[in-house]
């Protein structure tokens, strides 16, 4: 007896090699068909959802914030700033009142205690709304959207409160955020509207060109689109330049393969159904395969001198939140 379990069939056929016809289902690589209208119905229902969710969590994400270290972005020269920079000797006209006399007093010449100067950077956030980031495994967990949605306006709270300028970035460019009471509100209203106006078979990763140069773009996605897509675009976004920090986010049963017996999967993105008989033998291979990509992603965003951090949403977000934040605070 079957069963149906509405997991992308993407990782599937990537991971297990099925990139022919299973189980007398159609498939072709080459075909783009529109999405079926009840895949953009629930689209629509998922978006009207996040939307009754939105203010639980941007309670969440400041709540989350509030734990995290401030951080600064020292940019290595003299300037206006609170961090102790050098001191150098006074100059002929030196107003007085930047004399160091402390110092002074200790040689036999005049110096001037210079800081460091601060400068707020542009971040921009992008969000993976394609159809696979709208499924989860089970009631008791939050769907991989929902997860994201929360990762980044918890890193945008943070960087807002250091007093950086967060951005948002759809595949038009980018937004022109809704009024609110505040930025923090801002983008998760922005957020919100991108959702409501997405389609399943929108693009998981942001175009190249849309970025400005010498940008830090903060991107969620579960990475379920072709390696070829990913690895195109961090190296793009690498010869902008652009610095990108992803986060992959995915639900467990993408990494254990729980299931048993003759199983169906059903597409998310309109891929053709997948059926399986005794699916539990594949667990060995399918983790291994899994383990994998994950060092393929690791390999290849490094390369770029890009970041990434993983995040399964049965774990809790602060220890991914936590890296997050260490690879944006290091000086580069």
């Amino acid at each position: 007896m079957s069963r149906f379990r509405p997991i992308p069939t993407t990782l599937l056929r990537r991971f297990l090699g099925r990139d022919q016809p299973v189980a007398g289902a159609p498939f072709s690589p080459a075909a783009t068909p529109s999405p079926p209208v009840s895949a953009t119905a629930d689209m629509a229902c998922a978006a009207q959802t996040l939307a009754t969710r939105l203010p639980d969590l941007l309670l969440h994400a400041s709540h989350i914030a509030t734990t995290l270290a401030a951080g600064r972005h020292p940019q290595r020269r003299a300037g206006w700033g609170d961090t102790f920079w050098q001191y150098r000797p006074a100059q002929p006209g030196e107003p007085v009142n930047r004399i160091d006399w402390r110092q002074s007093a200790r040689t036999a010449r005049a110096h001037v205690r210079e800081t460091e100067a601060e400068a707020a950077q542009t971040v921009l956030l992008w969000c993976d709304f394609s159809g696979s980031m709208q499924w989860r495994s089970g009631h008791a967990l939050p769907g991989k959207l929902d997860r994201a949605i929360l990762l980044l306006l918890s890193m945008a709270a943070l960087l807002l409160r250091n007093g950086e300028r967060v951005l948002l970035l759809s595949p038009s460019g980018i937004v022109s955020l809704p009024p609110a009471p505040n930025a923090l509100e801002r983008l998760a209203l922005g957020l919100c509207e991108l959702a409501a106006n997405s389609s399943p078979m929108d693009a998981a990763l942001p175009p190249p060109a849309l970025v400005p140069r010498r940008a830090r773009l903060l991107l969620a996605s579960d990475l379920l689109c072709p390696d070829t897509h990913i690895h195109d675009c961090l190296h793009q976004l690498a010869a902008h330049p652009a610095r990108a920090y992803v986060l992959h986010v995915s639900d467990p049963a993408e990494s254990t393969l729980p299931y048993t017996g003759r199983t169906e999967f059903c597409g998310l993105e309109h891929e053709p159904p997948l059926e399986l008989p005794h699916v539990q033998s594949l667990r060995t291979d399918y983790a291994a395969l899994v383990a994998a990509r994950s060092q393929w992603l690791e390999q290849t965003t490094g390369h770029c001198g890009h970041t990434l951090a993983h995040h399964q949403t049965d774990q809790s977000p602060l220890p991914t939140l936590l890296a997050l934040h260490a690879q944006m605070s290091q000086r580069v």
